[in-house]
């Protein structure tokens, strides 16, 4: 019996690069969807699968229940796992497999996209002039201005080394503190998430999601803002109250926000977020270069075959690397 193989990530699918051919060559049966997928409809397929190569899916316990002991490995296809339930993995004794690494100076650079056009007024004032309009704006610089980074891990690292660069005063908080590269940038260094909010213009999340980050930006945060403050999010959606952001905007209180993820992606037609005037939306596009893309896309595909043959090193998330067979 032929090795299935439930493959899930748009990106993957549909960007060149080598990773086509090699996973054609593998000879496994790849079953194609487009995900992000459902619980419901990860019920439906679970149990035919000996592996996952999976993007943002809900893979969770109902799931793995499912699955039975034909899944034999998960690899997932960026860095994110808040989608799988490690827990479970771990009872039941599944690799995770993650691809560290592939993506920061992607998602820095998209950060850096959202931001410009936020406070630059790009998306108005390009709207116009394509209908034949002269809509001159006033915007704000970036230099000078205090930009909060919460999370200092690789990717929060990229927005600081690009903000240094624009002459911001960068602000930093996490639990994890790289002491050399914060002094090389002169971070300055936070002990809480509201004091980052009572301080920054501009305020830029980068930790990953978990219970005590969930909506970490909610009404009572983004009261201690100050005036013409702005929030780039390009790391999960689910670190931000939409209802309260949304409330903020209309207030005035907080005055834009950009984002390139939501809590429920894709987001409903009708999702007030999407049409905002002070709201700007990608649809989690910033690590989705022709150059990152391939990276990630190798790394996943290479963790799952040099797993499945029991060979070369796999990067495992949850701690469980047994044999394959």
């Amino acid at each position: 019996m032929s090795t299935r193989v439930l493959l899930t990530t748009c990106s993957f699918q549909d960007t060149p690069g080598p990773h086509h051919e090699i996973l054609a060559s593998q000879g496994y049966e790849v079953v194609r969807e487009r995900g992000p997928l459902s619980e419901a409809r990860m019920l439906e397929l679970a149990g035919d699968f000996d592996a996952f190569l999976c993007g943002d899916d809900a893979i969770t316990r109902a799931v793995l229940d499912k699955c039975g002991p034909r899944l034999k490995v998960i690899s997932k296809y960026g860095i994110g796992l808040d989608k799988i339930d490690i827990a479970a993995t771990k009872e039941k004794n599944i690799p995770v497999m993650f691809t560290p690494g592939v993506n920061h100076t992607t998602v820095a650079e998209h950060t850096f996209c959202l931001l410009l056009a936020l406070v630059k007024n790009l998306i108005p004032s390009v709207d116009a002039t394509r209908k034949g309009e002269w809509l001159r704006l006033t915007g704000h610089e970036l230099w000078a201005k205090k930009i909060g980074v919460i999370g200092l891990g690789r990717i929060g690292q990229e927005v600081i080394i690009r903000a240094k660069a624009f002459g911001m005063e960068v602000h930093g908080y996490g639990n994890f503190w790289p002491e050399e590269f914060c002094q090389q940038y002169g971070v300055i260094r936070h002990d809480s998430i509201d004091s980052i909010f009572a301080t920054c213009d501009i305020i830029s999340p980068h930790t990953k999601l978990a219970a005590d980050t969930k909506h970490l930006i909610n009404a009572e945060r983004l009261a201690l803002l100050p005036k013409d403050a702005v929030i780039v999010n390009t790391g999960r959606g689910e670190l931000a109250d939409a209802a309260a952001i949304l409330a903020a905007l209309d207030s005035g209180k907080l005055a834009g926000y950009a984002t390139d993820v939501m809590e429920q992606e894709p987001p409903a037609a009708d999702d007030p977020m999407l049409r905002h005037p002070k709201v700007l939306v990608t649809a989690h596009v910033g690590s989705r270069t022709y150059e990152s893309v391939p990276r990630q896309a190798m790394k996943a595909l290479n963790n799952l075959v040099n797993f499945l043959n029991g060979s070369g090193p796999v990067f495992c998330a949850n701690g469980i690397v047994p044999s394959a067979e």
